[in-house]
């Protein structure tokens, strides 16, 4: 990414993501993970993203 700012935002919502579903991520590498975990990560990210845009388009109607 260009955008280091950008960078460390999406490690740290890529980190608070896997708090939330119980999977440890090390900072670096992390091929130790399985599909499954790393599945529940990016699962739980889409899910926040989602989230996220519904409130926006609602907050847009009012």
């Amino acid at each position: 990414m260009a955008n280091k700012q950008a960078k460390k935002a999406l490690e740290q919502f890529k980190m608070q993501a896997a708090n939330e579903v119980g999977v440890n991520l090390n900072q670096g590498y992390n091929g130790d993970l399985t599909a499954r975990q790393a599945g529940s990560i990016g699962g739980q990210m889409v899910k926040k993203m989602i989230e996220s845009y519904e409130q926006g388009m609602g907050a847009q109607q009012k």
